[in-house]
């Protein structure tokens, strides 16, 4: 068998192209029970997110099951199909770094994101709700997600604002700390002023208000975070209950000016304000900087800030490279044992009844054997089995994924007579394949 993954992400195909082979969870379990129904693959998990779309899957061959896996996105993409420069197919060790990678954060758009994680322990849940993974997948994933963790754990790959709005909250708790009982007002209702929100009441702020000139819009931006609409007008107002002010307005001249500001610190009483402008072109005049009690950052504060933090993450990143290269040796090695299972077992399990009906028999002619002479019998001989099996397990582990793997199978079963053994067990044959169910 051969472990397999064909798919597309944002480095291999612009959005146009992604958003064509977006699997819906539906289409997922549909396509699940396709590959099983067919008998295209023996195991197979997909997922499915924003940036990418791949389908893992356990094959008897990698180049034969190419087409049938591609069929699967036929199956998903409106009009016709694109051409294959989109994709990419990576076959064993190739595709067990690829999933590691992707649980690690190593192949994000922004390096270390947390979401992939979820999705990934979502798509393989998917996959054992609908019976489509055994022995290979189950390892693979389980390990996959494991990787993730670690890397998580072990290195600061996930630490850091690295973007602009993330940033901003990262800049207004290194001023008040704790924002439970902070207060926002955000500036602007856009794009930037939304994702600006979300992390805000992600970081755990007291009250959000928004304020915009189309005030229909800050009511509904408002409403998501249960927050308070504020008339354009009046900002000014919903400022003096504000600990922090997010500006992100398209305006082109300054809406915040320092004689306002000025006014607006004596209604405070001197109380501390952060003015964080994120607009280009800028929302609030520099001279506001020069006012006591009040700090202004501006969008070139911020990228400094997301810059470095980058700098560090790919820092980072070179450690969790570390991480999966060491835990992908670990898994091929495990994986190209599962190929021997199937003959170790029934090699151990005839050794073992060969060795219960010889202590029985020599336990017949000493009818005045003691307890304890039972117990050193026994224990020799399982010793004995032991060390003699011993020798060809390890040949048959160097062997494994080599020339002359195909050549010890055969070998062993035909000289133990193995394939006599269990005839109502059904053990899958196994000739070159790298990797094998159990």
């Amino acid at each position: 068998m051969q472990l397999v993954v064909l798919g597309l992400n944002h480095k291999t195909a612009p959005i146009a192209v992604r958003e064509r082979f977006s699997f819906s969870e539906e289409q997922i379990r549909a396509a699940l029970h396709h590959m099983h129904e067919q008998d295209i693959a023996d195991e197979c998990v997909i997922l499915s997110t924003c940036n990418r779309s791949e389908v893992y899957a356990v094959v008897p061959d990698a180049q034969e099951t190419f087409s049938l896996l591609a069929s699967c996105f036929e199956g998903v993409a409106e009009g016709d199909f694109p051409l294959m420069e989109y994709f990419f197919y990576h076959v064993d060790e190739a595709c067990i770094r690829h999933l590691f990678q992707v649980t690690a954060g190593l192949d994000s758009l922004v390096i270390g994101e947390g979401q992939i994680l979820s999705q990934v322990k979502a798509a393989y849940a998917i996959g054992r709700e609908a019976g489509t993974t055994s022995t290979v997948l189950n390892t693979l994933f389980n390990r996959a997600i494991a990787v993730g963790k670690k890397v998580r754990t072990e290195t600061k790959i996930a630490h850091n604002a690295v973007s602009v709005s993330y940033a901003a909250v990262e800049m207004a708790k290194k001023t008040f700390g704790d924002l439970s009982k902070s207060n926002v007002l955000i500036l602007g209702a856009g794009e930037m002023g939304e994702l600006t929100a979300r992390n805000l009441v992600a970081g755990g702020v007291n009250t959000v208000f928004v304020s915009n000139r189309n005030y229909s819009r800050a009511v509904q931006l408002a409403e998501l975070f249960n927050g308070v609409a504020v008339p354009f007008d009046s900002f000014l107002e919903a400022a003096s209950e504000a600990d922090v002010v997010i500006t992100s307005t398209g305006a082109p001249h300054y809406i915040v000016k320092a004689r306002d500001v000025a006014h607006l610190m004596v209604r405070r009483n001197g109380r501390p304000i952060i003015f964080i402008d994120i607009a280009v072109p800028r929302d609030v005049e520099p001279e506001v900087a020069a006012i006591s009690g009040v700090r202004l950052h501006n969008i070139d504060d911020l990228e400094a800030v997301v810059e470095s933090n980058l700098r560090g993450r790919e820092k980072e990143a070179r450690i969790a490279e570390a991480i999966v290269e060491a835990e992908l040796a670990e898994l091929v090695a495990k994986f190209r044992y599962l190929s021997f299972q199937p003959t170790l077992a029934l090699l151990t399990d005839k050794m073992e009844r060969m060795r219960q009906r010889e202590v029985k028999r020599a336990l017949a002619k000493l009818p005045d054997c003691t307890s304890e002479e039972r117990k050193v019998l026994e224990n020799m001989s399982k010793m004995l089995v032991r060390k003699l099996l011993r020798e060809p397990m390890i040949r048959m582990n160097e062997a494994a994924g080599t020339e002359k793997e195909s050549y010890y199978q055969e070998a062993l079963r035909s000289l133990f007579h193995l394939d006599d053994l269990g005839k109502d067990v059904v053990i899958e044959k196994q000739t070159s394949y790298r990797y094998a169910r159990k």
